[in-house]
């Protein structure tokens, strides 16, 4: 076969790169190709997908290196290849298509469209032959090249139907009064959709859903009722000893394709490394267990050794296959093992689960049944000797695993996946304060300052020394979020006025005053069909449930009463659909529960005593905005704000604690401390 290549040799994203030399004539969503369909008066097919997925590289395979296949796409199609991590937005309309014309979403996402972007018709994954009771990618394409031609009527009907429809989910119920009551009916409804058996909710696939565990914790505390955090810790141990935490590299796996979270797909995402830490450091704090200190500081090494670019970004994903195997480069023969750790081995394989047959397809995937006391009284010798083998076998184990073939890496750098990537490593150093953790959140927001924002305007994706796409709602409000995380750490006054100057640049270019929400595009991006919005929070919180965090954030610091309406509109335009469907909502829940119960403002005035600071830093207290004043310079440089008004340095620790626009006096103990807390 002669190697071709498309246009998509043009473009900079992995996946897009991956698909260069397809027979396939494939062209990136830009006005070359949306021109070209109009002027040809041809229909388009619209492939949206990613460089880790699976089912992607399959239909790849099958259909798109397929010659035959690909000449009559070539002739009847005009053929667009989309990132759904560089296009969210484009992404975010065909996939709601697509669940309203089958009920589930996904990727591959399969859609052909009219010239002017109308869908009509749309599916997932398409075997290139009729099989698995799914019709054959082939003659789907001829089918639908011969309606387009010979029943153009029935092709714009369809595409109509589709359009009122998909119009109908941009819509906001009524705003509902935000009231205990809605917490009350989101955590028992969440709470019935929990396995109670291996934690996490619903059955297989399982996936992580950290806003839901957040939520739980937080209600936990305010109910009194220990077992929603019971359920929320349950979880967290079945996670971090099940395949789906990379046991000996660190790092968490996509999601458990089975309800134990023994088999995970392999694929490991940067925003589920941000998201999942930040339950770990949660967990410790409420628990002070080791144990979770322990995963967070794996989860968070592993980003810092694999996924971090020598310029202070963090990549956004590693594939699921490696030489063309799913997983085989995670998981291990027992025989291998014994060669590598000697009379080490019995001990490992023992607490790790591996044996001879294997626990999935003939190999071991290393998860953790055991406790280190039964371990130890099993070898007869103590708990301590028992860590110190574990640890040495697997950095052994690691060793020789980074000499095999790895899986891909997409290394393309997304603001809002960096952002949440930032929040991790700054709760990381709160609970550990390890500075590490500290300087890779700040070396980050300093890459982006740098590459990826021009004054008050962020875009979206970095490559090879170059950024493009406008940013997006998450874009922005990931990154306020993070920029206050690390603010409240160090003070440094810029991360609060560009915080400021980003919320309201949020404010005039992506909010929506008729529906009381924010688009996830601004009013300079490209038109679409439609303007899209975020609502749910499922493996990624929704744009708008940040931007009411930290709407609700920047007024406490600012009393800008702007933020503070917004914020409300936004919790009330969705709170009853949250207390309904908590699942699709935990990260808005969160927010409506700080609100709720009105944030504690916490400041830190020097921190000298690492005892007072320690015990703060450590305490549980989900809505708090605790900042730390360092010296008599920071605390001038943010006079002209009103969180810090009235606040003088000394040359001891002191500590402010205020809630309902009341303040206590200065406090130099934990006892004045923990009983305003």
């Amino acid at each position: 076969m002669i190697v071709v290549e498309n246009n998509l040799i043009h473009e900079s994203s992995p996946y897009l790169l991956q698909h260069a030399n397809n027979p396939v004539d494939w062209y990136g969503w830009n006005e070359i190709a949306l021109k070209k369909a109009r002027d040809e008066n041809k229909p388009i097919f619209l492939s949206v997908g990613y460089s880790s997925c699976h089912w992607c590289h399959v239909m790849a395979h099958e259909s798109f290196e397929n010659e035959d296949v690909a000449q009559f796409m070539n002739e009847n199609f005009v053929n667009i290849k989309v990132d759904r991590e560089e296009r969210p937005d484009i992404d975010d309309i065909y996939q709601k298509v697509c669940q309203i014309a089958t009920g589930q979403g996904g990727w591959p996402l399969s859609v052909f469209l009219t010239p002017d972007q109308k869908p009509f018709y749309v599916g997932t994954y398409f075997p290139v032959l009729d099989s698995y009771g799914r019709p054959g990618f082939g003659s789907i394409c001829r089918q639908l090249s011969q309606a387009w031609k010979e029943k153009p009527k029935d092709i714009e009907s369809a595409a109509d139907k589709f359009i009122n429809t998909l119009h109908k989910t941009e819509t906001i119920q009524t705003p509902t009064k935000l009231e205990r009551v809605i917490l009350d009916e989101a955590a028992l409804n969440l709470f019935q959709l929990g396995d109670a058996t291996y934690g996490g909710f619903g059955s297989a696939p399982k996936f992580p859903n950290a806003a839901n565990v957040s939520f739980l914790f937080r209600y936990s505390k305010l109910s009194g009722l220990s077992k929603f955090n019971d359920f929320a810790l349950k979880t967290l141990n079945k996670m971090a000893k099940g395949g789906i935490f990379d046991q000996i590299g660190g790092g968490f796996s996509r999601y458990s394709t089975d309800a134990k979270w023994l088999v995970p797909h392999f694929e490991k995402m940067l925003y589920d490394n941000a998201l999942i830490p930040v339950n770990y450091a949660e967990a410790y704090q409420i628990t002070k267990d080791p144990f979770y200190l322990d995963i967070l500081q794996k989860t968070l090494d592993f980003v810092l050794r694999e996924m971090t670019s020598p310029e202070g970004g963090f990549y956004s994903a590693y594939d699921a296959d490696s030489e063309g195997v799913e997983g085989k480069f995670y998981v291990w023969k027992k025989s291998e093992i014994k060669e590598i750790l000697g009379s080490d081995a019995d001990l490992f394989c023992l607490y790790y689960d591996v044996t001879d047959g294997g626990n999935w397809e003939g190999n071991n995937i290393l998860c953790n049944n055991l406790n280190a006391s039964t371990v130890a009284f099993n070898f007869g010798i103590s708990e301590t000797e028992v860590h110190k083998i574990l640890k040495s076998c697997a950095e052994k184990l690691l060793k020789v695993r980074s000499s095999r073939i790895p899986p891909g890496l997409d290394d393309k750098i997304l603001v809002s996946w960096n952002s949440l990537m930032i929040t991790a490593f700054a709760k990381g150093y709160r609970v550990t304060n390890d500075s590490k953790y500290l300087n890779a959140a700040k070396n980050c927001i300093s890459f982006i300052e740098k590459n990826l924002l021009n004054d008050d305007k962020l875009l979206r994706t970095y490559k090879n020394g170059s950024a493009k796409i406008n940013g997006y709602l998450e874009d922005y409000s990931y990154f306020v979020n993070a920029l206050l995380d690390v603010f409240e750490i160090e003070p440094d006054s810029k991360y609060l006025t560009l915080s400021l100057k980003l919320g309201n640049y949020l404010v005039n270019h992506f909010w929506d005053a008729k529906n009381n929400s924010f688009f996830m595009t601004s009013d300079i991006h490209e038109e679409l069909i439609i303007r899209p919005k975020s609502n749910y929070d499922l493996s990624l919180p929704s744009g708008n449930s940040v931007s009411a965090f930290v709407m609700l954030r920047l007024y406490h610091l600012s009393q800008e009463q702007t933020f503070l309406g917004i914020a409300i509109k936004i919790m009330e335009s969705q709170a009853q659909m949250a207390a309904e469907n908590p699942f699709g909502f935990g990260y808005l829940l969160n927010t409506i529960s700080m609100y709720i119960q009105k944030p504690i403002e916490i400041t830190i005035i020097n921190t000298e005593n690492s005892e007072i600071c320690s015990s703060l830093f450590s305490n549980y207290l989900p809505n708090s905005i605790m900042v730390s004043i360092h010296n008599s310079a920071q605390l001038k440089s943010l006079s002209e704000y009103p969180f810090f008004t009235g606040k003088h340095f000394e040359d001891k620790t002191s500590v402010f604690v205020c809630k309902d626009f009341t303040c206590s006096l200065p406090l130099y103990t934990l006892d004045e401390i923990n009983s305003h807390l």
